[in-house]
């Protein structure tokens, strides 16, 4: 009756998982413990790492959609569009587009007395913006509701409200870009409107430097005959990319698109550019751990030349022998990878409890609320991470299996027993 497996798999299996008696085999047994506990680590960290990166990017990234439209279509030339509604009419036929929006958006300066501060207007149509962002969404019905066209409101971000001083009903002053020429020079245009609402994104950069008011006041104020662009809003926020590249031939020539990656291509471009260096310093902690698997073998192989010779004497090919110590090899890379996955993903999807437990032991808080906007560790583990982490650690403990298996397949039976 056959073996169920190749004898290769059998004698391979027996030597990880033997060697506890003797103090050479009790020796080699423990660095081989300590090569798979090393991969294990290494994986582990990989994983959490890259899930609290995500979670982080995630948070951001939700933060600053809820104020930023997912893709931006614009007149090239920066006036305002002929026909706004066909504009958007044709971006929806691509099906991914949910929302469309008009808007207006003009850097500015607001002042109340002799604080000024810099900022961007964007005039919004109250109704058409809950369909683009969350914020519109959530503030619908308290202020965007106050923002009618003749009336002069404006809403502010809670952070640039607090810079300027003011409070709801105070004046603030908008300076717009371009002045009007009169027969004494350029006058700067001046327009005062009333604080109706303010808004906490959780962003700073919005919080602190966006002021929102009705699109037709907007145009006014900078003589416009109407919105210059549309906001759109996709189903999926990850293929607003894609999505904008296929408006370009369904829109009308003259319009430019834009999408949140590129409208903050800066902080989009360091989150990835970040993520890819973690990866592979990350990367090189497995590999390190993964080749030390060549000195557990090696030992293994010098401790096992007996063995191996009168295998060779029973007429195991050199393909047989390395095929015994690639088993071995690769069995630790499978039982420490496996390990480390399933630690990595214990302490990813647990983040939330573990994190809060060490501060409390320790007396810290590693994200005090009085600093960061976010006060807790996110955490998203990804299968797109976490498999190729999986991969490349059975790669890496595989190759590492290779040399040292080699070895062992020319260990010539004659000079092996000599001595025995």
């Amino acid at each position: 009756m056959g073996l169920p497996f190749p004898y290769e798999w059998q004698i391979g299996w027996r030597y990880t998982r033997a060697g506890r008696t003797g103090r050479r085999n009790g020796f080699i047994s423990f660095i081989s413990g300590v090569s798979m506990l090393g991969i294990a680590l290494g994986v582990a960290a990989l994983i959490i790492v890259l899930s609290v990166m995500n979670g982080f990017q995630k948070e951001v990234r939700d933060r600053m959609l809820s104020v930023i439209p997912h893709i931006e279509v614009f007149s090239a030339d920066g006036n305002a569009l002929a026909d706004w509604q066909a504009v958007a009419q044709a971006a929806r036929t691509n099906p991914a587009v949910i929302g469309a929006s008009p808007f207006i958006a003009t850097q500015v300066l607001v002042s109340r007395g002799e604080t000024m501060r810099g900022a961007i207007v964007r005039g919004i149509s109250p109704a058409e913006e809950a369909t683009v962002t969350t914020l519109g969404a959530q503030l619908k019905d308290t202020a965007f509701a106050t923002l009618q066209p003749g009336q002069w409101n404006i809403v502010l971000g809670v952070e640039l409200a607090r810079a300027l001083g003011v409070g709801l009903g105070d004046k603030v002053t908008v300076v717009a870009p371009s002045g009007q020429v009169t027969p004494a020079g350029v006058v700067p245009r001046l327009k005062q409107f009333t604080l109706t609402g303010t808004f906490e994104a959780g962003h700073f950069e919005y919080d602190s430097g966006l002021a929102l008011v009705h699109v037709d006041d907007a145009a006014r104020l900078f003589r416009l005959e109407g919105p210059t662009g549309v906001q759109l809003k996709v189903a999926d926020v990850q293929a607003a990319r894609a999505v904008a590249g296929s408006l370009i031939d369904r829109l009308p020539g003259g319009l430019m698109v834009r999408d949140w990656t590129r409208t903050n291509r800066h902080w989009y471009d360091a989150v990835q550019i970040e993520k890819r260096m973690m990866t592979i310093i990350l990367t090189l902690i497995v590999a390190v751990a993964a080749f030390n698997l060549v000195s557990t073998l090696v030992m293994t192989v010098t401790d096992k030349r007996a063995d191996i010779a009168i295998l060779r004497t029973l007429g195991a090919s050199p393909a047989s022998v390395m095929g015994i110590f690639v088993v071995q090899g690769a069995l630790a890379g499978i039982i420490g990878t496996l390990s480390g996955v399933g630690l990595g993903l214990l302490v990813a999807l647990n983040i939330d409890v573990i994190v809060p437990a060490i501060e409390r032991a320790l007396g810290v808080a590693f994200l005090p609320g009085s600093i960061y906007l976010i006060n807790k560790m996110p955490s998203q583990p990804l299968a797109s991470d976490i498999v190729p982490i999986a991969l490349i650690s059975l790669a890496l403990a595989f190759a590492a299996t290779l040399y040292p298996s080699w070895r062992a397949s020319r260990v010539n039976p004659a000079q092996a027993l000599r001595y025995e």
